[in-house]
């Protein structure tokens, strides 16, 4: 079967929800402890095996592109202070082996729309799309969420959607899907809907950011017209393709962090505070401390 090397990050969004923060840096730049949110999608990219990366842009996502560049000044400056660490951290953003390649959403058509303007990189291999407001943590010793989904993939050479459960008052911010049983952990896909109320939602099963497709996806949102919100909506795409194709929902092992929403992303930034190695315990110590005051 083959393998997936392709994939896709969209990232012309606006970032609404974080303004003012995200009024002239783009919110997959806000970090969380020492990386921004794109980095940590792409490193789990990366894992994957995925060696060409498809950023679909906006305006005002210069920083994107230059974080993901060579920087030659502080380079230099690094090199000449001796700080060897940190050289090492910049120069390693991207892995050599791996490229990187941006293309201008002209208009913000939707995810569908986003996905759709990679077709001419993507061509005829299937890929993999990442949503970076989609923060994905895993235990450790455990392969990354796209990784887990890629390994899948080799396996079964259908598109696979990540899911979990949502409590049914939030079926309105997500696409629902109702399934069937298919293999563990997997379940086939019978229909999606693009952000259904609660009492029409068919579950309570969500599709979170992370999606291996095959290029046939590519056709069906060609030939969308408009959906909600007046874009093209990969829900529908995805809901066409449903019809000829078998598509899977896979129940991924790890914690996602909505970090499109400004809970999320501080439970993710807590979250991933404890974990890192220069300051996991003293921080710990720190909430510990803060709780017993606020008692």
């Amino acid at each position: 079967m083959r393998q997936i090397k392709k994939a896709v990050f969209p990232v012309a969004g606006l970032g609404s929800r974080f303004l003012p923060a995200t009024k002239a840096q783009p919110k997959e730049m806000l970090p969380i402890v020492d990386k921004p949110l794109i980095q940590y999608a792409v490193e789990e990219a990366v894992a994957a095996g995925i060696t060409e990366l498809i950023f679909i842009t906006g305006r005002n996502k210069r920083a994107i592109e230059d974080h993901f560049d060579k920087a030659y000044e502080l380079e230099a400056e690094l090199e000449a202070a001796g700080k060897t660490q940190l050289l090492e951290f910049v120069q390693n953003v991207i892995p050599k082996h791996v490229s990187c390649i941006y293309i201008r959403q002209s208009a913000p058509l939707g995810l569908g729309h986003a996905v759709l303007c990679a077709r001419p990189v993507v061509g005829l291999e299937p890929f993999a799309v990442l949503l970076a407001d989609d923060f994905m943590d895993v235990p450790d010793g455990t392969a990354p969420v796209l990784a887990q989904m890629t390994d899948i993939f080799s396996r079964q050479g259908s598109s696979i959607l990540a899911v979990q459960d949502v409590p049914r008052a939030e079926t309105r911010q997500y696409g629902i899907v109702s399934v069937s049983p298919y293999a563990r952990s997997l379940e086939q896909v019978n229909a999606i809907v693009e952000k259904p109320t609660p009492d029409s939602a068919p579950s309570t099963l969500a599709v979170v950011g992370r999606y291996v497709l095959t290029n046939g996806i590519f056709d069906y949102l060609e030939n969308l017209g408009q959906g909600a919100g007046g874009e093209i909506q990969l829900t529908d795409g995805i809901s066409a393709m449903i019809e000829s194709e078998r598509v899977l929902a896979y129940r991924y092992n790890g914690q996602r962090y909505d970090c499109g929403s400004k809970l999320g992303y501080l439970k993710a930034s807590m979250a991933m505070g404890l974990k890192h190695p220069e300051t996991g315990v003293a921080f710990a110590a720190y909430l510990k401390t803060l709780l017993e005051t606020q008692r």
